[in-house]
């Protein structure tokens, strides 16, 4: 993806990423120390915000279908920007992106917060909404699954227009207004399993509603009694705003994407630092060229092909 210097070894690019950033050592001490606290000790009581009022969904409930208009992605957009082309042919690109949803079906599997997926970065241009739209599109293609990418970025939002789509109302209109259904607000598109959800109306307290009780039963409402059913964030970037470190929260699985020719490990390791809240934590290495030796699942594909029409 992109340029850089060439990588040596297999593996993905979550696995590469291990060979130029330390990542371990962003992440050590993740976990606060215990601390004894005496007995005898005074309580010292401090107020708290009451969270917006919220309902949890009933016992049985199952999230349910999106009703929306269906509208077409730009095709063309796609390409031009560089993105998957759906049912397009097979690239480099492409087979590393199926390898980078494996992984990520794996590690989903029976984790206790279900099937969400934070997409951010340290600092903005590193490629993390590239990466989020592209990994939808590759997800979108498996059987019995639904994709929903949530953009999150309620500061610059752009999944929708890099999509050719019409936003409206989105997940901060449903966070601030108890009147939205938040199912309401998906769009769907041509791709039967693959929905967006707008970053709706910007808001000035975007990380205050985040954190309230409303936004773990949003998403909930989203996603209960529905396995097949995964929802990918992307996020601001996290030392750029706040609102990522708190999504985090709400992750399975945090994805830090890191631009191979820019990000710098004191920025890798500030951005690991404020991701304490996911359940995990995986690097995600954009920029990369893979040097002659190593693996060219483009080459093979058109081999393959150009074999096929020899015969």
């Amino acid at each position: 993806m992109n340029e850089h210097k060439s990588l040596s070894g297999g593996g993905s690019l979550i696995e590469r990423a291990t060979q130029i950033y330390d990542f371990g050592a962003a992440l050590r001490g993740r976990a606060a120390p215990a601390v004894e606290v005496p007995k005898d000790a005074p309580v010292i009581e401090v107020a708290q915000p009451a969270p917006i009022a919220a309902e949890t969904p009933e016992a049985g409930y199952r999230a349910p279908d999106w009703t929306g208009p269906v509208q077409p992605i730009d095709r063309i957009a796609l390409v031009e920007a560089g993105y998957l082309l759906p049912d397009g042919p097979v690239t480099a690109m492409s087979e590393e992106f199926r390898l980078l949803k494996r992984d990520l079906l794996a590690e989903l599997a029976g984790n206790g917060r279900g099937n969400r997926v934070l997409i951010c970065s340290a600092h903005s241009g590193e490629g993390k909404s590239f990466c989020a739209i592209n990994l939808a599109l590759s997800l979108a293609a498996e059987k019995e699954r639904e994709i929903l990418l949530v953009d999150a970025d309620f500061g610059k939002p752009g999944i929708p227009e890099a999509l050719g789509l019409n936003a409206g109302p989105g997940l901060m209109d449903a966070l601030a207004d108890p009147a939205i259904a938040i199912e309401d607000c998906v769009l769907r598109t041509d791709i039967p399993s693959l929905s967006i959800l707008p970053a709706g109306q910007r808001s000035n307290n975007d990380t205050e509603y985040l954190a309230s009780a409303r936004t773990k039963t949003l998403l909930d409402r989203l996603t209960e009694g529905r396995p097949d059913r995964i929802i990918l964030f992307d996020s601001p970037p996290l030392l750029a705003a706040s609102p990522a470190a708190v999504l985090a929260g709400h992750a399975a699985i945090a994805l830090l994407v890191v631009r191979a020719d820019r990000t710098g490990e004191g920025a890798l390791r500030d951005a690991a630092g404020l991701l304490k809240g996911a359940s995990k934590v995986r690097l995600l290495m954009n920029g990369v060229n893979f040097g002659k030796n190593n693996r060219r699942f483009g080459s093979y594909y058109a081999q393959a092909h150009s074999a096929e029409q020899a015969d």
